[in-house]
């Protein structure tokens, strides 16, 4: 936690770095009370595909802890087929229910 907001840094496989950050604020709608997303702010460092992690983490944040959320992922596997990469997008995912879960509890 910085103050209210929430720093995340998500690194893995053989060279973790940074590829890519996200920043994420909380949006409510103005149409539909109660409905709340994330507007997100991206920057890559080409050729770095860490975007969808990095955005998925850093929505999730935004949304369900109604917080700024930045998230700076950086994976890096030599060879990863398609599979590879679906198990990172997983974990991604994963990663971030429980970081929501975790950070509601205070």
């Amino acid at each position: 936690r910085v103050g209210e907001d929430v720093v995340v840094a998500v690194g893995g496989g053989t060279a973790p770095h940074v590829g890519c950050v996200v920043l994420a604020q909380p949006c409510r709608s103005r149409t539909r009370p109660g409905v709340v997303s994330a507007s997100c702010s991206v920057l890559t460092i080409p050729p770095h595909k860490e975007e969808p992690i990095a955005r998925t983490i850093a929505a999730a944040l935004a949304v369900g802890l109604d917080r700024v959320a930045v998230v700076t992922a950086g994976v890096h596997d030599d060879n990863l087929d398609a599979a590879g990469v679906a198990d990172y997008l997983r974990l991604g995912e994963e990663l971030a229910a429980r970081l929501v879960a975790e950070l509601a509890r205070g």
